[in-house]
């Protein structure tokens, strides 16, 4: 065995030990992380939107506000994460079923209008579980969507030892 070889086993090791095992709700932390990967990518994208995170309580643990963010964006990204964990789904899909004639239909009435029914929020996913949501409202509903998709694509590379 090399050098190398030794020092990626006790890499590995240590994380094994020093990582939490099982991640079951958001943290502070984790959801600092994220919402940092969202406004860079915001940035690329040229929008300046409010992130909203939430735990599995559909809680919030952080919501940032960009600078010129709209006011209103505020509230509509917190609700976004409120709804994404109060019904496990997204809020691009719950558009869809929200439609007249469909099965949800008027549910954005119902919870002190705490629903959202256009796209911008998802759940957030690990190991099969939902362990929070992700708000994101600023720019246009396809932007929105774009953001919270990219936010739930890069959660498992930012579940790391912080």
């Amino acid at each position: 065995m090399n050098n190398n070889e030794l020092e990626q086993i006790v890499s590995r090791v240590v994380k094994e030990q020093l990582c939490p095992a099982d991640i079951t709700e958001m943290t502070l932390a984790l959801a600092k992380r994220l919402a940092l990967r969202v406004e860079a990518k915001a940035k690329e994208m040229g929008v300046k939107p409010v992130v909203a995170i939430s735990n599995t309580s559909a809680r919030p643990v952080l919501v940032e506000c960009t600078d010129d963010s709209y006011i209103a964006s505020y509230d509509v990204a917190l609700q976004k994460a409120y709804t994404v964990v109060a019904l496990k789904m997204s809020t691009k899909k719950l558009k869809t079923l929200a439609q007249p004639g469909e099965s949800l239909y008027g549910i954005q009435f119902t919870n002190n209008g705490q629903i959202v029914i256009f796209g911008g929020g998802v759940p957030l996913i690990y190991r099969g579980k939902i362990i929070g949501g992700l708000g994101v409202s600023g720019g246009s509903e396809e932007q929105d969507t774009a953001l919270a998709d990219f936010g739930a694509s890069v959660l498992e590379e930012e579940i790391k030892c912080l």
